[in-house]
């Protein structure tokens, strides 16, 4: 190779290369952020669902649909049934309560789609947290102010870590809290 090419390849190709490289990375690590935290994740539901209406204007308490949130780890999506104890009889001519009647009455479970995740390998328990007193918009946002429901909040190790350590500052609203347990055990198992 003479000194001339090895020169060019130095000098104009090599930054160029480094550039494009970095600047992909810087791409998508941006442009992928929202999916790996999910802060601000809103997906468009098969049947427009307003925590705004029923959980704002109406009142309807979270543990009305999220039943098992006391007794389980999970809060789950209400099953049909749920909705189907008011939309027997509120709103039932709607194009949109016909349809979640007509998955009702055939027995299938409606294609909602999930907001909130914690990653598989992770075992969070909501019973014990909302026993403790832990307001479900600790985590979750205002979803009564919410129309279409959004991630608010990360839910990685580190944003998990930071309530466990400061429970105090993070939950005043809860007199004599003592911080959440910080072992990997709580969490990995």
């Amino acid at each position: 190779m003479t000194n001339s090419k090895l020169d060019y390849i130095l000098r104009i190709r090599l930054p160029i290369t480094i550039f494009v490289i970095i600047a992909a990375f810087a791409i998508t690590f941006y442009a992928g952020k929202s999916e790996r935290d999910m802060v601000g994740y809103s997906p468009v539901q098969p049947i427009p669902f307003s925590h705004k209406l029923h959980a704002g204007q109406m009142k309807i308490d979270c543990q009305y649909c999220h039943t098992g949130v006391e007794k389980s780890r999970v809060a789950m999506v209400p099953p049909l049934s749920t909705c189907m104890n008011c939309h027997r009889f509120a709103m039932k001519n709607k194009p949109d309560i016909k349809l979640l009647t007509k998955y009702y009455k055939e027995g299938k479970a409606f294609p909602w789609k999930r907001v909130h995740r914690v990653p598989d390998f992770v075992y969070f328990n909501h019973s014990a947290h909302v026993n403790k007193g832990i307001k479900c918009e600790s985590c979750h946002g205002d979803v009564r102010q919410m129309t279409r429901i959004k991630e608010v909040q990360s839910f990685t190790m580190a944003s998990c870590l930071s309530c466990h350590r400061n429970a105090h500052k993070r939950l005043p609203y809860l007199k004599n809290i003592s911080n959440g347990p910080q072992y990997c055990y709580t969490c990995h198992r």
